[in-house]
């Protein structure tokens, strides 16, 4: 038999090792207890939940609610929501809503009436779900819409090959002007049947082994006179670029869509940044992107630094007949266009945006296997996979406006064995190193909101605490980004997505030249 201080002692363990948060409060809602997971969820340090309201942890609207939902139950007894799970939304403590599920149970203890509340955090499941519903979603257009190009296709058939059969039965000339304005036409049909086709990934690919290095600088030279003197274009091709089996054709086709889309969004001139490496999907990569297999790839990144897109603009960017150029007579089939063509060629597209400073798009296409490609991922002096260094109990300042992302790399950053301080942009971050925090390395984004950005942050880093260390991450290409952001001062830049020994690699190299 245990004593009751040994059954509290094994209670308070259970419950600081459980992984989803438990928070226990009285009938009132006051906050009895809450373990370290709860703590961890809602942004709080410690014992800081303890005396508070549990309608703290919630938005306004649900909190509302609350106190009369529980005042009802214990009044009656009635019980509408204990011992039924269900999804709602909390509140942290810097303000921000994330989705959860909550499950409810209650018990008496020394005639006080207690409510357990366990909760589940859904960010990572609500992402995956949304994620998966635009690509459902535009693979049900696809279908849809191939169908509907295929029976166009036979109708145009008909059309044009009545058409050449009376153009050559000798109709006299007024009638011959009529087919051929009629031809015309129909042939223009038949190119927006062809690229719907494309979107439909039932596109006729002709598919050989390519290197994108000479395919796109050769395009390149052709957008070179089609943009115009007052868009610049900047190429970073790394040395060592596995072959691609795709259709050059398309390659191109999609290049040009991309580079003319990019024109448009810089408005009188900007700087196009086309930049080809190779890269590694593995399962860090695939917590962010879903439907792409994890393999070695080669990523094809166009990027500019024009007005961005909307998160509404970049929901629907991939759908064909969707367009924001209403004034310039935008079809709505460039992106779709891309899209069909690297998804029938088993790849991939990404796509980061932010109003007012740019877009960047992602071509990945499967790499083919040389005897090198499987050592990519090998460590060069023992042969076994690279392993990520981890640190000394180092502290991180963690600088990142996106809450789903803040939290990633707080957990990623963790198991590397570096303790972490967050900050939601970078004025916080900055008063936080004003107050006195003690910090090693600041790794903040590039793009945020308020009056200092991740470069405005580095360079007052530089100058009043020059011996602490950054390293600035971003999913633009770093060349856009200094363009846009320009600094006189140079800083490291972790380009997104990374692989976790990339991240490992670079916070042990910068570190140790202290």
């Amino acid at each position: 038999m245990t004593k009751p201080n040994q059954d509290t002692a094994v209670l308070h363990a259970i419950l600081d090792a459980a992984v989803d948060a438990v928070v226990v409060s009285d009938q009132i809602g006051t906050i009895l207890r809450a373990n370290t997971a709860a703590a961890k969820l809602f942004g709080y340090d410690g014992s800081e939940m303890i005396g508070q309201n549990v309608a703290t942890l919630m938005p306004k609207a649900l909190a509302d609610i609350h106190d009369r939902f529980m005042s009802h139950h214990v009044t009656t007894g009635e019980k509408r929501i204990i011992g039924i799970g269900r999804d709602v939304e909390g509140l942290r403590k810097d303000n921000s809503i994330f989705p959860l599920h909550l499950s409810i149970g209650e018990t008496q203890i020394d005639g006080e009436q207690m409510f357990v509340g366990i909760m589940h955090d859904l960010t990572n499941r609500k992402a995956t779900e949304d994620a998966l519903a635009r690509s459902q979603r535009l693979d049900a257009i696809g279908k849809m819409t191939g169908g509907i190009a295929h029976d166009f296709n036979n109708l145009l058939t008909v059309i044009i090959g009545n058409l050449e059969l009376l153009q050559i039965r000798g109709a006299d000339a007024a009638q011959l002007d009529l087919i051929k304005d009629a031809l015309e036409s129909a042939e223009m049909g038949a190119d927006l049947t062809a690229r719907l086709m494309v979107f439909a990934r039932r596109g006729n690919l002709k598919p050989v082994e390519t290197d994108l290095r000479t395919l796109c600088t050769q395009t390149l030279k052709l957008l070179n006179r089609t943009l115009g003197e007052a868009y610049r274009i900047t190429t970073n091709f790394a040395a060592d670029i596995d072959p691609v089996m795709i259709d050059p054709i398309q390659l191109q086709s999609a290049l040009m869509n991309l580079a003319l889309n990019a024109r448009d969004a810089m408005g009188d001139g900007g700087e196009l940044l086309v930049s080809i490496e190779n890269v590694v999907i593995d399962d860090s990569y695939m917590a962010q992107e879903i439907d792409i297999e994890p393999g070695n790839y080669v990523r094809l990144s166009v990027s500019d630094d024009g007005a961005g897109m909307s998160l509404e603009a970049q929901k629907r960017a991939f759908e064909p007949f969707f367009t924001t150029k209403f004034n310039s007579g935008g079809t709505g089939l460039g992106l779709a266009m891309v899209y069909g063509f690297v998804r029938q060629s088993d790849g991939h597209v990404t796509l980061y945006s932010e109003l007012g400073l740019g877009t960047s798009f992602g071509l990945y296409f499967p790499a083919l296997a040389k005897p090198d490609t499987q050592a990519r991922m090998k460590s060069p002096t023992t042969g076994t996979e690279q392993s990520a260094p981890h640190g000394n109990a180092e502290v991180v300042l963690v600088v990142e406006d996106n809450p789903k992302v803040r939290k990633l790399s707080l957990e990623r950053i963790r198991d590397l064995g570096y303790q972490t301080i967050e900050a939601e942009n970078g004025d916080q971050a900055y008063q936080i190193l004003k107050d006195g925090a003690q910090v090693d390395l600041v790794f903040s984004d590039l793009v945020m909101p308020g009056k200092l950005n991740g470069y405005d942050l580095a360079a007052k880093i530089a100058d009043e605490f020059p011996k602490l260390k950054v390293i600035l991450t971003s999913g633009y290409a770093s060349d856009v980004i200094s363009g846009t952001l320009a600094h006189s001062k140079p800083f490291e830049i972790l380009h997104k997505p990374y692989r976790q020994y990339e991240l490992a690699h670079r916070f042990q190299a910068i570190l140790e030249n202290r």
